[in-house]
């Protein structure tokens, strides 16, 4: 399946680590992620944090594009959009990029 890179801001005052209601959000998308995921089939590659710079970086293994787009519109992951701007984009392994050069 194909690799994607979410990229997600959120402004500071915003941020789960100080506003109570974004917190809330937080908790309850990552409480119900497993079960969206599984009903897409997108797999969660790894998630980091730049806490000083409110950026959140995710990569996930998903069917294609729409999988990603289908799982934006459930009502979590709409709420969690609310105060959160993100960037999606299809990226190679640099394995799979090399393949691609030779």
């Amino acid at each position: 399946m194909p690799l994607f890179l979410e990229i997600s801001k959120h402004n500071p005052e915003s941020c789960p680590l100080v506003n109570e209601k974004v917190r809330k959000l937080n908790v309850d998308l990552m409480a119900k992620w497993d079960e969206l995921s599984k009903k897409y089939n997108i797999k969660t590659v790894g998630m980091w944090a730049s806490l000083s710079e409110h950026l959140m970086v995710a990569v996930y293994d998903a069917p294609n594009y729409e999988a990603l787009v289908k799982v934006s519109m459930e009502p979590e992951v709409m709420n969690w959009g609310c105060y959160s701007t993100t960037e999606i984009r299809q990226v190679l392994t640099g394995e799979e990029a090399v393949k691609m050069m030779t």
